[in-house]
């Protein structure tokens, strides 16, 4: 970007209403009755009370933020739809999710995801993905939010990169250093309405540029004039087949990738775990999966109108800020507060995880005389270091990337295989020991490095599945191969688990199904 989007006061109005709005709201909701003191439930599982439109609500809000909607947009100018494959078989994921692994979790009063494998497997396996889950955490996913949406604040306002990360890195975590998951997850819902409505409000507003005011006539002409950015199978000559390897992508790692992120990641998984009951979470997380078919429509169309509309960008990521100056006083400001919204809600919802993971798996295991009130104020403390860490590391880490997503991509590409081995082995196969689950472990890393030195050219999306497949053999040969664990020592109760779901849950997920085969068969 040469220049900054310029803000009128109307939409500066709006931004610092929305701030101030969305920072009152997330104390109000997180306020205690009187003489109540805060316990570790409710600080880190909102007193296991979430509804079911705050659990599907936090769940995209979690999930979306500057890296989703300046990343895919921006592989939206450069690739086209083929990218939102990420969101719709997403899509699927979370239907899996809801109705074979969430009963299992919260039969077993499941709080964190390192406490699941402590109480299946023991306790190095814990402590060695604790450790990884709180790097991950800290110096990939903070650091890279804070980073792109920084960078994002600074092309839209004109503001000094530094001192947008900082903002934005403070805002965040005052924003839920008080009331912790529910401060995060019932004031989601405004995050997300923000998100969606600023996002189609581009999308129509891009459309119809080109349409000369119609929407519909100008997805058309932008279909019309660029058909190769509405496959969404890249076949073999395609230059972008590396990233999404054909059909690979809908049998292949982008299952690993995704039932890794949506059912096994600590800061997307927490929201369900807080939930009430098993019926509450399935329908938050139906919920969720329905606003992931949506999330295209908002993030990645706008980056292809933008192939039509700014033909000669530098970079492909500056497709959403370029799409941001055509809108109107007012329009801008609510969009870009939707930016801003989905930045924070993201930033929040990994610090709140970082709080919980570092509390209930270390220290409380350290201090099991420590009381509750005593669990919050260190949650709290370790959300404040998170915080500094990420805003200290994130120029040395990001500064040189081109291309940011990249680098996480990479990073957790090494271990997700080896993750999604040891949960579902873990869940499904009782003779799976803490011996076959740390040769999973140390295996998908080693694996991982070895293939991509070998075979450079393998797409990333098929190593990652053929580094599962191979973990798997490694997780089962070793198993098998060492002796049982000891009577007792699995703590984790499949035999009463109920798999049978509601019948709302049914209809409803034969509808995202259903959905999804339309889309494909539309945009093959």
């Amino acid at each position: 970007m040469q220049q900054a989007t310029q803000l009128a006061t109307l939409d500066v109005v709006i931004v610092l209403a929305y701030l101030a709005g969305i920072f009152t709201l997330a104390q109000w909701v997180s306020r205690e009755k009187a003489g109540h003191q805060k316990s570790a439930s409710d600080y880190f599982l909102a007193s296991k009370s979430l509804p079911w439109w705050a659990i599907g609500a936090s769940l995209i809000a979690a999930n979306i933020s500057a890296e989703q909607i300046i990343g895919m947009s921006g592989s939206g100018y450069a690739i086209g739809l083929a990218i939102a494959s990420y969101e719709w078989m997403a899509a699927a994921t979370l239907l899996i999710v809801g109705k074979f692994f969430l009963p299992i979790f919260l039969r077993n009063r499941i709080y964190t995801m390192p406490q699941f494998l402590e109480e299946r497997y023991g306790t190095r396996i814990r402590t060695l993905m604790a450790v990884f889950w709180l790097g991950l955490y800290v110096f990939v996913n903070l650091t890279s939010i804070m980073w792109l949406g920084s960078i994002a604040v600074a092309q839209v306002t004109g503001m000094d990169q530094m001192l947008a990360l900082v903002l934005l890195g403070v805002f965040a975590l005052g924003y839920q250093l008080y009331g912790g998951l529910k401060a995060v997850a019932l004031t989601d819902i405004v995050q997300v309405t923000l998100l969606v409505m600023g996002g189609l409000m581009v999308t129509a507003i891009t459309l119809g540029q080109i349409g000369g005011g119609s929407i519909s006539a100008g997805f058309s002409q932008l279909w019309n004039a660029h058909p190769g950015h509405f496959e969404m199978i890249l076949s073999k000559d395609n230059p972008f087949y590396k990233d999404l390897p054909g059909i690979s992508v809908l049998i292949g790692g982008m299952w690993i990738m995704n039932i890794s992120y949506w059912g096994f990641n600590q800061y997307i998984i927490q929201r369900a775990l807080a939930a009430k009951d098993i019926r509450e979470a399935q329908k938050g997380v139906v919920f969720a999966a329905f606003l992931k078919l949506l999330m295209p429509l908002v993030v990645v169309v706008p980056g292809i109108a933008a192939v039509v509309l700014a033909p000669e960008l530098a970079k492909p990521d500056q497709a959403y800020p370029t799409m941001m100056r055509l809108l109107p006083s007012g329009i801008l400001g609510l969009v870009f507060a939707a930016l801003v919204a989905a930045i924070v809600a993201s930033l929040a919802s990994k610090i709140n995880s970082i709080g919980t993971i570092f509390t209930l798996d270390f220290y409380a295991k350290s201090r099991p005389q420590a009381d509750q009130p005593h669990l919050v104020r260190v949650g709290r403390i370790a959300a404040v270091m998170a915080v500094v860490l990420a805003i200290l590391t994130a120029r040395p880490l990001l500064g040189s990337f081109d291309q940011a997503f990249q680098y996480i991509q990479e990073y957790t590409g090494f271990f997700t295989p080896g993750i999604v081995v040891i949960f579902v082995l873990g869940l499904f196969w009782k003779r799976a020991n803490e011996a076959g689950a740390l040769a999973a472990a140390i295996g998908s890393f080693v694996l991982s490095v070895v293939l991509k030195l070998a075979w450079p050219s393998l797409p990333f999306i098929d190593r990652v599945g053929l580094v599962f497949l191979l973990a798997l053999a490694l997780a089962a040969i070793v198993s098998l191969a060492t002796r049982p664990q000891k009577a007792g020592s699995d703590l984790i109760r499949t035999d009463d688990v109920e798999y049978a779901t509601s019948a709302g849950f049914n209809v409803a997920a034969l509808g995202v199904v259903a959905i999804l085969v339309a889309l494909y068969a539309v945009f093959w």
